[in-house]
């Protein structure tokens, strides 16, 4: 509540202050002031943020409780005739839990409920295609907060904030890919206010569901109200790993009549098509339903351990995560690798905030 009452005193001397309209496209000097205030995620541990400045213009308001599998954000505002407001979402902490939400990699349908105890349903709907499909720990990394997040949103807007910035580096990329087709729906909905303007920044982004998805996202924030920023020389923007399959492509394909096709060959030629297709489509399916075992029921018994009360959504027989959203890619040069050279036993040397404050600041 103190940090909140922070917020209206903020916003109460907002008509001394110049207008600072939203604008979509990416902007360095506003990507750079959101990683000075998301580095501030790590609090007390200096290993976050050392060497990146203090935030310039925003001031943090308020932060959450953690819930979930160790899941946090935070409320920045900005004064100003138009004030601003960043949604900064936590990412992967040391806590095993935060991990076991990475691995939590099945895919479920991107339109559904999850059951988050007794009393307690997270409805969404992140798309509208029915083969849209996302992963599942981030989606409960979302479920988690919406509730809280919406209410801030609508607070901050009720006392005259009309633009939000969304913002996640790493983990918190991928659920703020999924916050902002959460919110972006609520306002198809009727549920959010139309005029609300929504610009993300997902940092270090990963992938967080399927082309159908991608599609979504993409349609709902096109003429540039989103970008996931890359440091090419980052794995985690590679990951989850991805299996495609015949059954990932639109319902018109040319595998759906390839049955059909086999059976107006003679027998001895149906015989070796058939084996061929066999050897070229089977060895996919075989490693997506594999993934969807391990890192869909098998992952999702230790979730439930962690989550009493948890009832799982069910999962969408896919893996085919994709890259998703506009990327702006940071110029990992030849200097830039004397200065953060590729060292197997650093595996995130290239994934932290410095790496990409020190790119971001060389970007013209």
């Amino acid at each position: 509540m103190r940090y909140f009452t922070l917020l209206l005193l903020l916003l109460a001397g907002a008509g001394r202050l110049p207008a600072q309209v939203l604008k979509p496209g990416f902007d360095k000097a506003e990507y750079l002031e959101l990683l000075r205030l998301h580095a501030r995620q790590g609090g007390l541990d200096s290993m976050w943020w050392a060497g990146i400045p203090r935030p310039r213009e925003f001031r943090l308001v308020y932060r959450s409780p953690v819930v979930g599998l160790d899941n946090r954000w935070d409320l920045w505002a900005k004064a100003g005739a138009q004030p601003q407001v960043v949604i900064s979402i936590r990412g992967t902490t040391r806590a095993q839990v935060s991990w076991l939400q990475n691995l939590y990699a099945a895919m479920v349908p991107a339109t559904g409920e999850v059951r988050l105890s007794a009393t307690r349903t997270f409805s969404y709907r992140l798309a509208d295609n029915p083969q849209a499909a996302v992963h599942a720990g981030w989606l409960l990394g979302l479920a988690f907060q919406a509730e809280g997040i919406v209410h801030k949103v609508d607070s901050c807007y009720r006392r005259g904030t009309r633009d939000f910035i969304i913002m996640g580096h790493s983990q918190g990329g991928a659920i703020a890919f999924l916050l902002t087709s959460h919110l972006r729906s609520l306002q198809q909905q009727g549920q959010l206010p139309a005029d609300m303007r929504l610009k993300t920044y997902c940092s270090a982004g990963p992938k967080p569901g399927n082309l159908y998805y991608a599609y979504a996202y993409e349609s709902a924030t096109q003429g540039g109200w989103a970008v996931n920023v890359v440091n090419p020389a980052d794995w985690v923007p590679e990951v989850p790993l991805s299996v495609q399959t015949v059954h990932d492509f639109n319902p018109a394909n040319p595998f759906v009549g390839v049955p059909a096709i086999l059976k107006k060959q003679p027998f001895g030629k149906r015989l070796v098509l058939r084996h061929v297709y066999r050897q070229l489509a089977a060895p996919s399916r075989r490693a997506q339903r594999r993934y969807q075992r391990y890192l869909g029921g098998f992952i999702g018994k230790a979730v439930s351990k962690e989550l009493p009360g948890l009832q799982h959504s069910p999962f969408y027989a896919s893996s085919n995560y994709v890259r998703t959203g506009p990327t702006v890619v940071l110029p990992a040069d030849a200097a830039y690798y004397v200065k953060y050279p590729n060292d197997p036993a650093k595996l995130f040397q290239h994934h932290l905030f410095q790496p990409y404050y020190y790119l971001a600041e060389r970007l013209p």
